[in-house]
């Protein structure tokens, strides 16, 4: 792969793909306002983080998370493509460009989340594995299709909104090729069946696209020029090993720092694990000056992000070759000298056993898990009653009809394909907050009303 075809402004709805310049404003600065200003990011505000429905303003919402990861992939974006710029004589591209394309794939790295999480994500998965929607399988015949459902994914329903292949999706988003492409932390589709080709490739592990967006995805790849693997898989664009490390740091880091900060990780824990990130920029007389605690782990922070994104940026720019021939598909944070990776390891060990599995997250993932089956269940059956009865919905199927009448018409459509039907359903209950679900879920079952 090379650079010069790894960047197009080209967009979906081009009649002619070619690269457009703009002395002020980029498409890829413009995709950025595209997402910031798109319904579907707007919801990010009350879907969960680390802790659901937090009680706190400070720990973070999907929202605030997305917003520092953003700024974080920016950084790295613009670290690297200077380097990069300088080292192939690109006069076409500016730091900046890698930069903007960075921070707006970041921005909606989380899109595609349904509510509660990945606790929303597996219950979805489980209605048609083990739950009601097993019995789907019968009407859903192709493998591929059903895989997609049997193991819904939110990179993929990311990928379906921002392509706007779906107007049900939220808005007019239809990103930029380089921009979608970055945004793809999972270039292949949900079956595999050459698992020889995939195998140990960090690209691979989950996907990235429905089978409904498959050509969609074939056509921004090609475009680009990147690597193929194989019928539906192909190599990463480099820029997603930028955007899955601005994700990494703030996820290990930030989270951290909110278990701190609510009690559930001592201070002095917390303070010797960051420090030990920090290493020899840690600055100790500046560190003293700060009184209070939560400035200190502020201050930690801030500086073991600083000094991960200088680490991760170095490693990026230092297997640059292998990254574009495919030799090297794995995270950067992997990658990470031992100095660093030891305490970032006991670092996430440490907020898996005391912040994502408190007793207080479990509760609440298991009552969300519980929220997003039945409502999924309520509104499949209701949809394909609708196109069972027509006309005669009301008189044969009243609840169903109620259901219909509630459930989104851009949602609604006149297919015969089960698994179409089926997809935007569950874009629908995807799209919904983690508030909302549950008002929704308590109305429809009738345990509150409306006031």
């Amino acid at each position: 792969m090379n650079w010069n075809s790894l960047f197009s402004e080209a967009r979906i709805t081009d009649k002619v793909y070619q690269r457009k310049t703009s002395p002020d404003r980029t498409n890829f600065e413009r995709d950025f306002d595209r997402v910031v200003f798109s319904s579907a990011f707007r919801r990010l505000q009350d879907k969960t983080q680390v802790i659901p429905l937090p009680e706190s303003d400070f720990v973070h919402t999907r929202l605030t998370h997305s917003l520092e990861v953003s700024c974080v992939a920016r950084s790295l974006g613009k670290i690297a493509g200077k380097t990069i710029i300088d080292r192939h004589k690109l006069a076409d591209l500016h730091a900046s460009d890698f930069g903007a394309i960075c921070a707006t794939a970041a921005l909606a790295h989380d899109i595609g989340n349904p509510p509660f999480g990945h606790s929303g994500e597996a219950s979805i998965s489980h209605y048609f594995t083990q739950g009601k929607g097993v019995a789907l399988k019968s009407l859903i015949t192709d493998e591929a299709k059903w895989k997609d459902l049997t193991s819904f994914e939110g990179n993929a329903n990311g990928f379906k909104i921002l392509t706007n292949y779906n107007p049900a999706s939220g808005g007019n988003v239809n990103l930029t090729f380089t921009t979608l492409a970055a945004f793809t932390k999972y270039p292949t589709q949900s079956l595999k069946t050459d698992t020889d080709i995939v195998k140990g490739k960090v690209s691979q592990k989950k996907y990235g696209y429905f089978q409904s967006e498959k050509d969609i995805f074939r056509t921004i790849f090609s475009h680009l020029e990147v690597d193929q693997l194989n019928e539906y898989s192909w190599r990463r664009h480099p820029l997603a090993f930028l955007v899955e490390a601005a994700d990494d740091i703030c996820y290990r880091i930030i989270d951290f720092e909110d278990g701190i900060r609510i009690g559930l990780i001592p201070f002095h824990e917390g303070e010797d694990l960051l420090k030990a990130v920090i290493g020899k920029d840690f600055d100790p007389q500046r560190y003293n000056e700060i009184g209070d605690q939560r400035e200190k782990i502020a201050y930690l922070r801030a500086k073991s992000i600083n000094t991960l994104i200088n680490a991760a940026s170095g490693i990026f720019l230092d297997n640059e070759e292998a990254l574009l021939n495919g030799k090297l598909d794995a995270s950067l944070i992997d990658l990470l000298p031992e100095s660093i990776s030891e305490p970032l390891n006991q670092i996430l060990m440490l907020s898996v056993e005391r912040v994502y599995r408190s007793k207080n997250v479990l509760e609440i993932e298991i009552a969300g898990f519980n929220v997003v089956g039945e409502l999924l269940d309520a509104f499949i059956n209701a949809v394909n009653d609708y196109h069972t009865f027509g006309k005669n919905l009301k008189k044969e199927r009243p609840y169903s009809d109620k259901l219909v009448r509630l459930f989104p018409k851009q949602f609604l459509i006149e297919s015969d394909d089960h698994y179409l039907r089926t997809l935007r359903v569950c874009e629908f209950v995807a799209g919904m907050t983690d508030s909302y679900a549950v008002t929704l879920f308590r109305r429809i079952k009738g345990i509150e009303l409306p006031l």
